[in-house]
């Protein structure tokens, strides 16, 4: 199981490496040049983060893509939610259908609670803070 998948990572790295570029908009051949992420592929995950309100497009000869948001307002849970929906360890499904015991069991119940602490420490990291290291 991944926690976080290539989509998210991706996404990851193109908004650490815009958050610390002084510029306000960076093209796509720069992303792609500086992360070596294969361009159709960055062009989908900015395509993405920009529909989410968390980049900005500009089209054109200076065109490219800006941060929406500053990166201490764009959260690690917020980008795995984007790109591989809720956090879930488990989904309690026992032969294609959901389990029958799903209200009464005892792994469930641990499962959640492991679900939420992984969110509770991950909700405070930010673009920011994975650039600082802190």
């Amino acid at each position: 199981m991944k926690l976080i998948s290539r989509n998210t990572d991706y996404a990851i790295r193109a908004l650490c490496y815009m958050a610390a570029r002084e510029k306000d908009t960076l093209s796509v051949t720069e992303l792609v040049e500086a992360l070596r992420i294969p361009r159709p592929f960055l062009r989908k995950i900015l395509q993405a983060l920009n529909k989410k309100g968390i980049l900005k497009s500009r089209k054109g000869m200076d065109g490219g893509f800006s941060l929406a948001r500053k990166s201490d307002k764009i959260y690690l849970v917020d980008l795995i939610e984007a790109f591989q929906g809720p956090l879930k360890l488990n989904e309690c499904l026992f032969k294609k259908k959901v389990c029958p015991d799903r209200n009464s069991c005892w792994l469930k119940s641990k499962i959640d609670s492991i679900e939420r602490y992984v969110v509770s420490e991950l909700k405070p990291v930010s673009i920011k803070t994975i650039l600082k290291g802190s």
